[in-house]
């Protein structure tokens, strides 16, 4: 389906969070992130708490029925008792409060003369206190994009939270090691109109936030949560898009949608269906049922509830994103509120290992008619019945087109319900950290980061090509190629440029390895170069081994100019007469690797003048 964005009125907006080195936000512990086996391991039951409002937020009210129960896991030499919430946040990292003074600075924000700290009540377990800190800190920026003015309302700094180990039905683990790592966060107007305009603006986000030269880099430092909607449609927040490349699919996909949910209501507002069936025990109609689903559910004293869904026969089954269908919205409900895997429903069936027969004893229980659809869920019988009403409840909301929601990013670029969409009833002040006097003086001395097009303009001037330039500095080893050049001015930057910015490409394309350099691996092999140890063409050879490069260098070493004189000598008489352009390619493929290409061509050209 090919989607006039203008006609339907796309409208997106950014939320980016960026993970800052150094120190944690609220206190002094490192910011790494630790694979060992910890030794801390305490747990938690979280509670709900109102607003400054005085009321519930609508999202933390979900997540506390979940009835989850939270254990987490830390390091006796790394784990502070900040972390642990058994000990008031020390004051805001300096470092950190920096870095996003320079972001403000380069999108020209304004900043107020106090701030303050927040708790936004968080009760999903990713914080052991049960909310997080987060502080507005600019607002009412400007950022320009392909000539474009996108507004920035709001720039924040907060903690990140724990990050899951484990999780099921009733339970979550998780690691203490990156909850309290300073966040800047970004947050757009609705400007964005279409999905390639968005990863352009993260793009441009993602370069302004690099510029402040404290920001964390690799897979999952820096999220981006996408806002859509349609003009007949709702505002939905998406969680969770990593990968710039995947954000024109997110939001392609989410307002396909939105606009068959709103073609759904359109055709429920005809149908008028009801809601209002009982749900009704189908355990016995599946004795001898070969669904293993279900067949697991009943061996642990579970139960198969159903429940009609009048005048739905046909919709549940129709697709509103690629591989997801209305039947899908419904499960995801089901799987949030009640932990189920799943449901099944009757424009699925049979299907499943659920029969034919199976399929028309339910329809004759639920007393079906020939419009009526059903759905069914196998769990324990409390666990169903919230399972259920979940699904009865997003059927509901067909009725209204499109739910304002919290959705998470699929593999796939759809999107699957979190929970609902949150207000400003879970946010009350910090009492624990005091207002911030704004110091303007050391406001105006802070620099203005560096723009991208200023440090593309640089490194042509270091004999960079405009592409080249282009590449390097969006790389995420744009501050490497810098440290290297000045390190090692015996080497050109574009060929520093060019191994950083191509050689993993290159190795994949031809080996299919995928290869991932530390920063001192790239130190070594550039370091080898310089000093002539090791020739500029073995550098894709070691690169390849997928190795620590100061292990494997050695192999490569150059031979001494004695034992390449010989080499040289013995094909010269093995190819008399031959021309001595011909030499040199019979030369350089027996020697790849064992001598500079220089040195082999230099020596090739006396040796055939004597």
């Amino acid at each position: 389906m090919t989607i006039n964005y203008e006609t339907i009125g796309l409208k997106c907006g950014l939320e980016i969070h960026q993970q800052l080195e150094g120190r944690k936000l609220f206190c002094n512990c490192l910011t790494k992130l630790r694979d060992e086996e910890p030794d801390i391991k305490i747990s938690r039951k979280l509670r709900v708490s109102a607003g400054e409002s005085g009321k519930i937020d609508a999202a933390v009210l979900a997540e506390i029925k979940k009835g989850k129960h939270f254990s987490y896991q830390g390091y006796s030499d790394s784990t502070c008792l900040v972390e642990l919430d058994e000990m008031p946040p020390l004051d805001i990292n300096a470092e950190a409060l920096h870095a996003v003074f320079q972001v403000i600075k380069s999108v020209k924000a304004e900043v107020p003369d106090y701030i303050q700290a927040m708790r936004k009540t968080v009760v999903d377990g990713s914080n052991t206190s049960g909310f997080q800190r987060t502080t507005l800190i600019g607002r009412n920026g400007i950022l320009t994009v392909d000539g474009k003015k996108i507004t920035i309302p709001t720039i924040a700094l907060e903690e990140d939270a724990g990050r899951i180990i484990h999780e099921d039905a009733k339970n979550t683990t998780y690691r203490l090691d990156r909850l309290g790592i300073p966040l800047i966060e970004i947050a757009t107007g609705p400007e964005i109109r279409s999905p390639e305009e968005c990863k352009r603006v993260a793009l441009a986000l993602g370069l302004l936030l690099r510029g402040t030269g404290k920001c964390k880099r690799g897979l999952g430092t820096i999220r981006q949560d996408i806002n859509v909607s349609i003009e007949a449609g709702n505002r939905v927040e998406i969680k969770g898009a990593q990968d710039l490349s995947s954000i024109p699919s997110i939001v392609e996909n989410e307002a396909l949608r939105q606009i068959n949910l709103v073609n759904l209501a359109l055709e429920l507002q005809e149908i008028k269906p009801k809601f209002d069936s009982p749900i009704i025990d189908l355990t016995e109609h599946f004795k001898k049922t070969e669904c293993e689903v279900i067949k697991k559910a009943i061996s642990k004293e579970g139960k198969v509830l159903g429940c009609k869904l009048s005048g739905l026969n046909g919709l549940l089954g129709k697709e509103i994103q690629p591989n997801r269908r209305v039947g899908s919205e419904l499960s995801d409900y089901a799987k949030i509120a009640a932990g189920v895997k799943g449901l099944f429903h009757s424009d699925e069936l049979p299907k499943y290992g659920v029969s034919e027969s199976e399929k028309g004893q339910v329809l004759t229980a639920l007393e079906c008619g020939a419009n009526d659809a059903f759905i069914i869920v196998s769990a324990q019988s409390e666990q169903a019945v919230k399972a259920i009403d979940a699904a009865i409840m997003r059927a509901r909301l067909c009725m209204d087109g499109v739910p304002s929601e919290v959705r998470k990013a699929n593999p796939d670029a759809t999107t699957s319900y979190l929970r609902p969409m949150p207000g400003a009833s879970r946010m009350y002040p910090e009492t624990d950290i005091p207002l911030m006097m704004i110091d303007r003086k050391a406001l105006q001395k802070i620099p203005v980061p560096e723009s991208i097009t200023e440090k593309i303009n640089r490194f042509i001037l270091m004999k960079l090509s405009k592409d080249l330039a282009e590449n390097i500095s969006m790389s995420d080893n744009s501050d490497l190629f810098e440290e290297l050049c000045k390190t090692y001015t015996s080497l050109k930057p574009a060929y520093i440029a060019e191994i950083l910015v191509g050689a993993a490409k290159t190795i994949k394309r031809d080996f299919d390895i995928e290869i991932n350099p530390t920063d001192n691996d790239y130190k070594d092999l550039f370091k080898a170069i310089s000093i002539g140890e090791i020739s500029k063409e073995s550098v894709i050879d070691i690169l390849k081994e997928n190795k620590p490069e100061i292990k494997i260098i050695s192999r490569y070493a150059l031979m001494p100019p004695i034992e390449l004189d010989e080499k040289l000598r013995e094909i010269i008489s093995l190819h008399q007469g031959k021309q001595t352009s011909v030499l040199m390619g019979i030369a350089m493929k027996e020697l790849r690797g064992k001598a500079a290409g220089e040195a082999i061509a230099r020596r090739l050209r006396e040796l055939t003048a004597d």
